[in-house]
């Protein structure tokens, strides 16, 4: 009898881990993030972590600011991008061409700041924000990597980030 229930209880704690795990983490629209990943040579595990923070893979999400969809991408930042990618029409709630945008947007973000961490503080705080930071000492060593940043949200954004990264670097490729 003791056997049964040390066996129950390992299972139910595994099941119930797994439960608060993929719900913390889900991995939705896995087919449209691997086109897009592929397409720009980018991480899925970046893009699974960015749409989780910034939407819960709510197709619908709008913000206070106006970004829209599942990476949460601003309707003036997808013209330009949507135009650089071959995009003549799109609409950021759909899953397709909001992942596809905003994993372009991750890609250019990426090259010009060369550090991923950099990159994502952009994509929350805008370029403009962590150009200005990047050339502030206190901020940044290196003008590359920022050992401060400013912004709160930012903050707790990077913050999430690494940790959303972290689990679905084990769970994607």
């Amino acid at each position: 009898m003791a056997t049964f229930f040390a066996v129950s209880f390992i299972f139910l704690t595994a099941f119930g881990v797994n439960c608060c795990y993929g719900f913390l983490f889900p991995i939705k629209y896995a087919d449209e993030v691997s086109v897009a990943c592929k397409r720009f040579d980018v991480n899925e595990a970046i893009v699974f972590s960015v749409i989780n923070i910034e939407s819960h893979f709510n197709a619908n999400a709008l913000s206070k600011k106006g970004a829209v969809g599942l990476m949460q991408v601003l309707p003036s930042t997808a013209e330009g991008l949507a135009k650089e990618i071959g995009l003549d029409e799109f609409d950021l709630t759909n899953p397709k061409d909001n992942i596809l945008i905003g994993t372009y947007y991750v890609k250019q973000l990426s090259k010009k700041f060369e550090n991923v961490e950099t990159a994502l503080c952009a994509y929350n705080a805008g370029p403009a924000n962590v150009n200005a930071w990047l050339k502030d000492e206190d901020k940044s060593e290196d003008g590359k990597t920022l050992k401060k940043i400013p912004f709160a949200e930012t903050n707790g954004y990077i913050k999430k980030f690494r940790k959303n990264f972290k689990y679905y670097s084990h769970k994607v490729k």
